[in-house]
């Protein structure tokens, strides 16, 4: 019957699994995963490949930066997600023209 004398742990919210609230991390993983997603989703269409390079590029460094300073293991969870669909989003945008896109009339000597 101790436990019932227990006080209930408080739960102080879904990515901060040790009790105490981490804005920045919280808000690096937002950014993250929405460049991300957005990386993902432009590198299917080669007319966006400037998108998906980009955003996938800021993808990987925000992400990146976010598991250096990271906290609680369900951060390091979602920016693995991030750095892994930005990653893809970023080698697929590479693949159909890269960050700066294709110059027209340059024929490379």
């Amino acid at each position: 019957m101790a436990q019932i004398t227990r006080p209930a742990k408080p739960r102080t919210g879904l990515l901060a699994t040790d009790g105490k609230s981490h804005p920045l991390q919280d808000t690096l993983l937002a950014v993250a995963l929405v460049l991300g997603v957005l990386s993902l989703v432009t590198a299917g269409f080669p007319g966006l490949h400037l998108v998906a390079s980009w955003a996938g590029l800021a993808g990987v460094l925000t992400a990146g930066y976010g598991q250096f300073i990271s906290v609680t293991t369900r951060e390091r969870f979602g920016l693995v997600l991030a750095l892994g669909a930005s990653a893809i989003g970023l080698y697929f945008g590479m693949s159909h023209g890269g960050l700066f896109g294709s110059f027209g009339g340059f024929s490379g000597g």
